[in-house]
């Protein structure tokens, strides 16, 4: 058995794979779906953009349920501060999920146009509004979330939902929506047949491409000058218990950029958010669609990785209390807990893994008109 400090650090890097599988496998669908009314200008070039996503998406999810679960089991701490402290937030990203089985299911149940059209948008709205709050979502843990712990460990969050909306957390959610919109304009041009759709996807996935490569950089110079960062004072004992309230922490700006000065291997992390997104504009604009989709990927994976190195080991510090912000090595459940849950992980995630390989191996091909007006399968 791994003794509790290692167990921690395994978790931690857990649900940075779970986070990175989310944005990899559902980030393309909510990209699709953010595209949908603009790629697609009439009925059946729109059935080819939802058919491209339609085999995969409900398994793409398992990606959000398996990080929401790892929170809930492996940082008790985290889960109670963040779920409670950003519910508006969480019931506007649910509302807006819910749209998208609702608006998949429905659509193609009548064939009035203006009944489709209102399912096109809905699931656009299901496709943006969800890239936009993860992104701002993260802007705000980066900038720290305005909660407190009382002597009992007991939580009290004092912000409001538009006070999540600040400007550096706007930026975070476009960076999040362009990031996620080139990875769903890249799977577009490998699974939709070469046509209007295949290049207006081009078009778009060119534009946030470039918007990426753009927000990103911004976003380095926010954090560097923009006086966002936390620093712990002192020592903390890795293997301690799990009382936040014994973590000395301040804030300082530019401190989220220590990790790379002193680990210097780790910016290789924001040089594949870059050099990803370099690669997918290149394999957009020369009709390069691997090079296109492995550049988004290699993009999102650089750029979500960036996020959670720079703020290693803190998951959510606090902006009102730093005192009370929340570590790897002070937020996590019990030993016991942290080993039973690696055991089951370690048996059951090559499984979906296999899974969504032989899944995606199954249905892999490119969506045709032909396929839309034929295959009784289809939505």
């Amino acid at each position: 058995m791994f003794d509790y400090e290692i167990l921690r650090l395994i978790w931690w890097a857990l649900l940075g794979v779970l986070l990175i599988g989310f944005a990899l496998t559902d980030g393309f669908d909510l990209g699709v779906a953010a595209l949908l009314p603009f790629v697609a200008r009439n009925d059946p070039e729109r059935r080819m953009v939802i058919n491209a996503i339609g085999p995969t998406w409900e398994g793409n999810q398992v990606w959000f349920i398996l990080g929401g679960g790892a929170i809930f089991a492996a940082w008790p701490f985290v889960y109670a501060v963040s779920f409670s402290g950003f519910y508006l937030a969480m019931f506007l990203v649910l509302a807006a999920l819910i749209l998208r089985p609702v608006g998949f299911k429905y659509r193609s149940k009548r064939p009035d146009p203006a009944w489709r059209a209102r399912w096109d948008w809905a699931l656009f709205v299901g496709g943006f509004v969800p890239a936009l709050v993860f992104g701002v979502a993260v802007g705000n843990v980066l900038l720290g979330a305005p909660f407190r712990l009382d002597g009992d460990l007991r939580s009290f969050y004092e912000g409001s939902l538009l006070g999540l909306f600040t400007p550096f957390a706007l930026l975070c959610g476009l960076l999040s929506v362009t990031m996620l919109v080139l990875h769903g304009a890249a799977w577009l041009t490998i699974k939709v047949e070469h046509g209007p759709v295949h290049d207006r996807a081009r078009a778009f996935g060119t534009v946030a491409a470039i918007a990426s490569i753009m927000l990103f950089a911004i976003g380095f110079v926010f954090v560097r000058w923009g006086g966002i960062g936390y620093r712990i004072v002192g020592t903390v004992d890795p293997a301690g218990p799990s009382n936040p309230l014994r973590t000395t922490v301040e804030q300082v700006g530019g401190a989220w950029l220590d990790n790379f000065a002193a680990h210097p291997w780790m910016m290789v992390l924001p040089v594949l958010g870059f050099v990803g997104a370099g690669l997918a504009l290149l394999g957009i604009r020369s009709g390069r669609e691997a090079l296109a989709f492995s550049g988004s990927s290699v993009s999102t994976v650089g750029i979500v990785a960036t996020v959670g190195c720079s703020m290693f080991p803190f998951i959510l510090p606090s902006s009102i209390d730093a005192h009370s912000s929340l570590l790897v090595w002070n937020a996590s459940s019990t030993h016991k807990t942290l080993g039973l849950m690696l055991f089951v992980t370690a048996v059951l995630l090559p499984i979906v893994l296999a899974y969504t390989a032989w899944a995606y191996k199954v249905m892999f091909g490119r969506v045709t008109a032909e396929d839309v007006r034929t295959n009784p399968d289809f939505y």
